[in-house]
Formats: structure tokens, sequence, C-alpha cells
């Protein structure tokens, strides 16, 4: 029999991070949970068998409550194979100058110190562990390229995300340690549903934008996931056909 792949996804409680989760399962992962509300985390555990999976309430941000819940996978589970940093916030799409700070602080510290703090844990399990090595893919957005107007402190983090992704696929190479990103484009999630109704464009125009399953988010993960260590795919951008993205027109 094999032996199970271990996967921790942050943000797990909702959206993609629910939606990647439910597809490792299926695969046969067993996968650590980690988000802020208990409640939504056992929401998405609840139709797996309950060995396979480990609920984690975690706020990213708080480097002492992120290393807590990545020692209590690796006592469960005994390794870390797959890190998927995948939680993070939006913000108002308001001019720069009326936002305010503290929306940019709780931004910054969701999008960009969970992913580091998130990276710095699972190099100290996936170095020490045996066999060593392991992969981390990291959810950048389409913002990780292109801006949309109005979102300075989400394109901000989505772009030194990319930063992260390069540092630390360096940093994990000589550790067997892959990092890859996925920079995804209006999944069909809450947070997309707006987009029902219209969203700003550019050029000052409201748009309805075209959505994409959330199975296709999944299968192009399990993808990632499922390549030998060996191998790695460093970007990955997913999207509807007939979004607007390169120049956002």
């Amino acid at each position: 029999m094999d032996t199970p792949r271990i996967a921790l996804i942050t943000g797990a409680g909702s959206g993609i991070g629910r939606a990647v989760a439910r597809g490792l399962l299926e695969d046969g992962w067993r996968v650590g949970l980690l988000g802020r509300r208990a409640d939504a985390l056992h929401a998405t555990a609840a139709e797996a068998d309950s060995d396979a999976v480990l609920v984690l309430p975690c706020d990213v941000g708080d480097p002492q409550a992120v290393r807590a819940a990545f020692d209590e996978l690796s006592r469960r589970f005994g390794r870390l194979d797959l890190l998927f940093n995948n939680a993070g916030t939006g913000t108002p799409q308001v001019p720069l100058e009326t936002l305010d700070p503290e929306v940019w602080l709780n931004c910054v510290n969701a999008n960009l110190n969970g992913a580091f703090f998130c990276t710095q844990n699972a190099f100290r399990i996936m170095k020490s562990q045996q066999p060593r090595g392991g992969r981390i893919i990291n959810n950048g957005s389409i913002s990780a390229s292109t801006p949309r107007p109005n979102n300075a402190p989400y394109t901000a983090t989505k772009h030194a995300i990319t930063g992260l992704t390069k540092a630390s696929a360096l940093d994990g190479r000589a550790f067997d340690i892959a990092v890859g990103q996925i920079d995804i484009g209006n999944a069909d999630t809450e947070m997309a549903r707006p987009m029902a109704n219209g969203i700003i464009q550019p050029n000052g125009a409201v748009m309805v934008e075209p959505r994409i399953p959330l199975e296709n988010v999944v299968d192009a993960i399990r993808y990632m996931a499922g390549l030998p260590l060996t191998t790695n795919a460093l970007f990955l951008t997913v999207l509807a056909t007939q979004q607007p993205f390169v120049g956002r027109g």
C-alpha cells in the first residue's frame, strides 16, 4: 500500500481552499485544513474520513500560531509533502489615498506575511524529514502580474508573492523543495460573484466578466501537486478565456 501523501492548505474554510482540499482528499491525500474559522474548517472536513483530515484553526498572520499548527500537523501525520499557500483577503476598490491604513496592514498580513510564515515552517519540516523535500504552491492571482483599478494593496501583496515564489524556489532547490505559483483568474467563488453584476475596468466602464468553475482550478492544482519533485511548474495561469487580462483590456 502506498504511503499517504500529506498536504496543508491555508484558507481551507471556503472557496478555492475548500475545493482543493476536497479534491486532494478524493485523491487519497491526508490534509491539514488551516484557517481562521473553526466552523468553516469543520464544514470542509465534514465529508471526509476523520482520519484523513486535521482541522487547524489559525491566523496565518500570527507566526507563533502558524508554527504551532505546523507542529501539530507533523505530530499527527509525520511529514509534509505539499503546502498550498492560499489564504488571503481583498480590499475595497477605492482611490488609494482614501484607503484606511489598517486595511493595508491587514491585507499585507494575510496575503504576504502569512504566506511567508507558512513557507518558513514548511521549509523547516521538509528539510528535516525523510525522504527529504516537498512542494509548495502559492496562490498568486492574476493581480500578481496585472492590477485592477483602485486595488493597490492586493496587487502589491500579490506581486510580492511572485518574489517569494522565485526566492523560495531558489532556496529550496538544494533541499528537494519545489516551489511554484498558480495565478487564478475569476474562479467562481463567493469573492468573484459580484462580477456577475459588473466590475470596474481600467477605462472606467463597468463590465460583467466571465468566470471559470472551481473544478478547473482543482484540476490545475492536482496537476502541479502530482509532479515528481524533479519537475516543477514554476508558474501556471488559469483563467476564463474571455477574461480581460493582458492590459486588463
